[in-house]
């Protein structure tokens, strides 16, 4: 048996899907100065033609559920569910690739 009060601050990243996902949704999860941990949910979703991202912070991402393709100026990283990849600070990389057929959940984690 679960504390009633422990049980108000469980959160489950499978819960609360969107019916609809016409746009990538990024969702905070937990942020400090040093660390931000976010859920990222795509379906079909990928960066904007010519965009790369160029980050201050590193950042290491899962794939929960669905695949993703990560593109990055050496080549492509191909992600299934319990794969994870770090991506160093300013490491130039872009999203080419998401499920368009179930929603791919990613834990993100900003250090």
């Amino acid at each position: 048996m679960t504390d009633s009060k422990i049980a108000a601050s469980i959160n489950n990243l499978f819960q609360n899907l969107p019916i609809e996902l016409p746009e990538e949704i990024f969702e905070t999860i937990l942020q400090t100065p040093e660390i931000k941990i976010e859920r990222i949910l795509s379906k079909g979703h990928r960066s904007e033609p010519e965009f790369w991202y160029d980050q201050a912070q590193s950042e290491w991402v899962l794939v929960l559920q669905g695949r993703a393709h990560l593109e990055l100026p050496e080549g492509r990283v191909e992600l299934k569910p319990g794969d994870y990849f770090n991506i160093p600070a300013h490491q130039k990389h872009r999203v080419a690739w998401t499920d368009p057929d179930v929603e791919t959940i990613w834990l993100a984690i900003f250090y």
